[in-house]
């Protein structure tokens, strides 16, 4: 065996795994989420405080979705290697809007949960002095309104999605069960909704990590 057809294995074992890995971890950290069935979004500091604050599952939740950063835009290249014939230019231009959009839900994990956890470390006196902070936080004030381009991650590998099956990587259902799966997860932080989204991007994606697994994930005429 070559070094180069070592590194390509290697590559294809990577990619493989994070098409499995991803969604899994997505629906892992969804789950963590208190008030799991709560259909409403929380825009209150105190009440969002109350979810978060001493809570372990919660901050290990949105540390599990952090990490899937790296995956998502493994599976977002892997699948920008189809560059011409039908699909490409989708696969394409999804794949960029849906990478940033990954850039931007590290961002937004980054502010608005690894700082939540050094807030956690104060005592209840000084705490309770943060509810303006943590409002602030909460309403994405200042240059947080970035963080609302996350929308670009979901949109962009749904478009993605919509490439693959033209391209014939994946069947018509699969892009269906992947872009609604997606779209889901614009509901935010309604996590009985995105959790549904996550499952069916399991459905859509795990199928494919192990066909990238066996060597198998190439362009074939479209079904």
């Amino acid at each position: 065996m070559t070094d180069d057809s070592g590194v390509l294995r290697v590559q294809r074992i990577g990619a493989g795994l994070s098409f499995i890995v991803f969604p899994l971890m997505l629906l892992a950290g969804f789950l963590l989420h208190p008030n799991f069935f709560s259909l409403e979004l929380v825009t209150d500091a105190e009440v969002w405080a109350s979810e978060f604050r001493g809570n372990l599952p919660f901050h290990l939740g949105h540390l599990i979705v952090l990490f899937t950063v790296p995956l998502i835009i493994v599976v977002g290249v892997r699948c920008m290697r189809v560059t011409s014939g039908p699909g490409a230019w989708p696969i394409f231009i999804g794949g960029v809007a849906g990478i940033f959009g990954a850039f931007i839900l590290a961002v937004d994990k980054g502010s608005l949960t690894l700082v939540l956890t050094a807030f956690d470390t104060l005592p209840d006196a000084e705490f309770s002095r943060l509810y303006p902070a943590l409002q602030v936080l909460l309403d994405r004030g200042g240059w947080l309104w970035l963080v609302q381009l996350l929308l670009f991650l979901p949109l962009g590998f749904a478009i993605q999605a919509v490439g693959l099956a033209r391209a014939g990587l994946i069947s018509k259902l699969q892009a269906t069960a992947i872009s609604i799966g997606l779209l889901l997860l614009l509901a935010g932080d309604i996590e009985v909704i995105t959790s549904v989204g996550a499952a069916l991007m399991c459905a859509g994606y795990i199928p494919m990590g192990v066909r990238e697994l066996r060597g198998e994930l190439e362009p074939v005429s479209p079904r």
